[in-house]
This record gives C-alpha cells, structure tokens and sequence, in this order.
C-alpha cells in the first residue's frame, strides 16, 4: 500500500510498505514516468541536478531511496517498536539481493504508474537492480538505460576483481571506513586508477544535502551491497529476449576502467542491446547533469524508434 504521498515542496514524497522495509519515493513533474534507480551509497538525492530538466522535457520523473538506505527503514526487530525513519538499519541486515531491490523497483512502479510501463535509468549497482528488473517484468518497461553496472563476473578474468571487492569489505571489518574506501579506490593491484577528476570533485549544490546521507550509507553498501551485486549473474537470456528496449551506457571518461566499462560493453554483446557513450565518467549523472540529462532523454527516444 502507497501511504499517503504529500506535497513537499515541487515534489510529491510518498511511502510504499513492501516485504521488510518501507521504500521513501519522490516524483516531480508530469507525463510518461521515468524511473531513476540509485546505485552505491546514493539515494533519490544522487539525480537532483538533472532531475527537474528532466522532468521539463516531459516525464514524470520517478526515484527512491533503496531499502536499508537513507530515508526507506527496514521493519523494526521488534514490531511493537515503530519505525524510525531517521534509522534506515531499524531492522536486520544481511547482504543484499539485486532480485529483492528489483521487487522494489517494481513496486514503486507499480505505484506511481500501474497502468503503463515506465522509462528506467539505472547507475551502477543500481543498473544492477535495473537489469534483473528488466529481465524479470520486461511488460513494465518501455526502454531502459543501464550505466555501468559492475558486474564483474561478465568479465574474462573476473577472480582479481572479486577478490578485490572481497578485500575493501574485510578492510571494511576489521580497519574501519577510512581504509576500505582508500583499498576501493585503487584498482586491484594496488595502483590509483586514471584520474578522471570525479574522485576529487567537489559534490554540486543540487546534491550536497545528500552527503551526509551517503556516508551514513557507506558501511551498509560495503558490508551488504558491494560484494553481493559484483559478484550476481544477470539473466542473460531474460536480457537477450527485452534487448530492443535496453541500452547499456559507458562514461567518455570511463576509458581503463575494466569493472565499469567492460561489463556494459560485455551484455551488449551478448545480447545485441545498443550501446551509447555519456558526459563524464562513472558519477556522469552528479557531475555533468546537463549534459547527462540531454543524452539520457536522447538514448531513451532513439532505442523506442
């Protein structure tokens, strides 16, 4: 059940309890429904810069927090104790499911547009999320983007980068936040990987309220996100029979960047879906929303022709 979305400002916020958790949505504008699925520790926040433009171009522009992340709780251990909506870990947290999130994904779906199917846009592991969504209800979506979903065992030698994952989350345990996130941002030889500038970007204005969100995010997306996701295999075949309404997306300055890049190079040619190039690299999306927005709505209008 949707409980009662209300007017917050230009945005209409809505609460959708499904199994474990209740999901915060945010849609703005009107027309077709363009869902925006968050990946990493991000939230609905992550798409504020490109959000309302895209919504001027005629969408109704869609997204949510993950469950377990930010402002959508997980159910109370205790179900005479009330959610906290200021605590999204109030219940167990075990790792993650990209076909759990993809129920949700179709949930809030279900909500917000339950007569026709809906654009998706989904970045990183929530192109995951995107994916297993499209194999499973292809019905619900018109034409969906996946950018750099990192799926690494698409790769020819996925056992580096699996270990890699494996050991950021141990840093994670036994070293604490600060030596996980330096271990993730090298590749896994230990090198620094090419810089893009995106590492050492400041956040834009738009999406600066969501910071302190995120790094309350961060140890639940290495403990119970990053390994689990990496290391899940899409459904190939699902994909292949949906592939004229998918496209993968690659960032311009993505170049080198193996577990990013190679998997959305990988699907396509497994399943004969488009590619297309985007502003930026991995965080194209925060960092170049203009640009990002204008080739997003291009990508979705030339995959339905």
């Amino acid at each position: 059940m949707n409980h009662g979305p209300v007017k917050v400002g230009h945005l209409e916020v809505g609460h959708l309890k499904v199994p474990g958790a209740t999901l915060r949505h945010e849609s703005r504008g009107s027309g077709p429904v363009l869902l925006l699925v968050p990946g990493g520790a991000g939230d609905a926040g992550m798409f504020e810069g490109m959000a309302d433009l895209l919504a001027d171009a005629g969408h109704t522009v869609v997204s949510y927090d993950q469950r377990g992340l930010s402002r959508s709780p997980l159910d109370p251990l205790d179900p005479q104790d009330p959610l906290d909506p200021t605590d999204p870990q109030d219940g167990p947290l075990g790792d993650q499911s990209p076909a759990v999130w993809a129920e949700d994904a179709l949930a809030v779906l279900d909500a917000v547009s339950p007569d026709e199917p809906a654009y998706v846009f989904g970045s990183s592991s929530g192109a995951i999320v995107a994916l297993a969504l499209l194999a499973a209800r292809p019905d619900r979506v018109r034409r969906l983007v996946a950018h750099e979903p990192p799926l690494v065992e698409l790769l020819a030698d996925p056992a580096p980068y699996r270990a890699h994952y494996a050991e950021v989350r141990e840093l994670h345990r036994t070293k604490g936040l600060g030596a996980a996130m330096a271990r993730f941002a090298q590749t896994p030889d230990g090198r620094e990987p090419e810089d893009t500038g995106e590492a050492h970007a400041e956040l834009p204005p738009s999406v600066r309220p969501m910071a302190a969100r995120m790094a309350a995010n961060m140890p639940v997306f290495l403990e119970h996100v990053l390994c689990p996701f990496s290391s899940s295999a899409p459904d190939l075949d699902g994909l292949s029979a949906a592939a004229g309404k998918l496209v993968l997306g690659v960032g311009r300055e993505s170049t080198g960047q193996v577990p990013l890049v190679g998997p959305a190079e990988r699907i396509a040619e497994l399943t004969g879906a488009a590619t297309v190039g985007f502003s930026g690299g991995h965080l194209g999306a925060v960092t170049h929303p203009e640009e990002f927005a204008k080739e997003l709505l291009a990508a979705l209008t030339a995959s339905s022709r």
